[in-house]
C-alpha cells in the first residue's frame, strides 16, 4: 500500500501568507525524505482563510522535489474553463516531469458555482464531459467541443504531457450517484475522508458492479483520504487531534455531513488515529478487505502548528511507511 499526505495550503488571513507557503514547502520535502509516495492539495474560492490556489502551488513544489508525486484532492474542475485546464495540467505535468495526479470533483460551495457563472446543476454535466475532452486533448487527438463554458473547432494540444495519455485522472464523490458516475466514465473513485469500513465495503461494491456492467477493468487504483493522527496510545491520539478536528469541520457551513458528525464515532471509525500497531492494523485491513491502493493523509489540520505537522510526517515515515510498503507479518490485520 501506498502513503501520501494532503497538504493544507490556507492561512489565518492575519498570518504571513509567506511564512504559510514556507511551511508547506517544508513539509512536501520533508514528506518525500520521509517515503510518502504524493502529496495533494485541495481547492476552494471565496474561503475564509487565505487559501493558495492549488495550479500555480503545484508548480511551485514541482521544482522543490524530484520524487513525490504531485496531486489534486480535488480540482473544482467544473468552475474552469477544459481547455484552460487542459493546457495548465498538461504545464503541470512537464514542469513536474510526469509526476502529476489529478483527482477531480463537483464542488458543495452554491457560492463557487454563482461566482463563475456555472448551473448548480451543470457543474455535474460539466463533470462528465470533461474527462473524455480531457482525455482526448492530452492523447493528442483533434476534437470539435462545445459546452456551456464555450466552443471550439478543431481543438488540440501543441504541449504534450509527459505521461503517456495524461496525469490519471480521478474523481471525489461521497454519494451513491456521483460514486457511479465514477465508474461510467472509467475513472478511479477518490473515496474522501468519511465512511466506516461497512459503508466502504458497500459503495465500493457499487462502484466495482458499475465498472464491470460497462465491460471496464476492475484492476485499477482505489485511492482513499483520510484524517489522520499518530500517537503513543489511541487515547492519547485522540487527545492530541479531537480539539482540531472539532474547530476544523466546524467551519464546514456548506457541507451538511459535516455539521452532523458524530465526532467520537468518526474518530474510533472513519480515521487513521491511534498507536502505529493500530494504524498499521487497519490500513492491512482496508488493503486487504476493501482494496484500497493509496491512503493519502491530513496530518496538518485549522489551528495546529507547522512543528505538529512536521512531527507527524518524521512519525509516519519512520514507524508506519516501512512497515505498509513490505509483505504484511502475522497479527498486522487482525489487531
Amino acid at each position: 500500500m501506498r502513503i501520501s499526505c494532503f497538504l493544507s495550503a490556507q492561512f489565518d488571513p492575519s498570518a504571513s501568507a509567506v511564512d504559510g507557503i514556507d511551511g508547506v514547502l517544508a513539509q512536501a520535502v520533508a514528506a518525500e525524505a520521509a517515503g510518502f509516495h504524493a502529496v495533494y492539495l485541495g481547492h476552494h474560492y471565496l474561503a475564509r482563510s487565505a487559501f493558495v490556489q492549488p495550479v500555480p502551488l503545484a508548480g511551485y513544489l514541482a521544482h522543490a522535489t524530484s520524487r513525490v508525486r504531485i496531486g489534486f484532492g480535488v480540482l473544482l474542475a467544473p468552475l474552469l474553463n477544459p481547455i484552460a485546464l487542459a493546457e495548465d495540467l498538461a504545464a503541470l505535468d512537464v514542469l513536474s516531469r510526469g509526476r502529476l495526479t489529478v483527482g477531480i470533483g463537483a464542488g458543495y460551495r452554491k457560492r463557487e458555482t454563482a461566482a463563475f457563472g456555472v448551473a448548480w446543476d451543470d457543474r455535474l454535466r460539466r463533470l462528465r464531459e470533461y474527462v473524455p475532452t480531457l482525455r482526448a486533448l492530452w492523447n493528442g487527438e483533434t476534437v470539435d467541443l462545445a459546452g456551456t463554458w464555450g466552443e471550439v473547432p478543431n481543438a488540440s494540444l501543441a504541449l504534450r504531457p509527459v505521461q503517456p495519455g495524461g496525469p490519471p485522472l480521478w474523481i471525489g464523490a461521497f454519494a451513491e450517484p456521483a460514486i457511479r458516475r465514477a465508474a461510467r466514465l472509467d475513472a478511479p473513485w477518490l473515496i474522501g475522508p468519511k465512511g466506516n469500513d461497512e459503508e466502504l465495503a458497500r459503495l465500493l461494491g457499487v462502484y466495482r458492479a458499475v465498472l464491470a456492467e460497462h465491460g471496464f477493468d476492475l484492476d485499477r487504483e482505489y485511492p482513499m483520504s483520510r484524517e489522520a493522527y499518530l500517537g503513543d496510545s489511541y487515547p492519547a491520539a485522540v487527545a492530541a487531534v479531537r480539539p482540531h478536528l472539532q474547530r476544523q469541520y466546524a467551519g464546514y457551513k456548506s457541507w451538511d455531513d459535516a455539521q452532523s458528525l458524530d465526532l467520537d464515532r468518526y474518530l474510533a471509525e472513519d480515521c487513521l488515529v491511534g498507536s502505529a500497531d493500530e494504524i498499521v492494523a487497519k490500513l492491512r485491513r482496508w488493503e486487504t478487505e476493501l482494496g484500497i491502493t493509496e491512503v493519502s493523509l491530513r496530518h496538518q489540520f485549522v489551528g495546529a502548528g507547522q512543528d505538529e505537522a512536521m512531527e507527524q510526517l518524521a512519525r509516519f515515515g519512520a514507524e508506519v511507511i516501512p512497515r505498509v510498503s513490505a509483505p504484511a507479518t502475522v497479527g498486522e490485520v487482525s489487531r
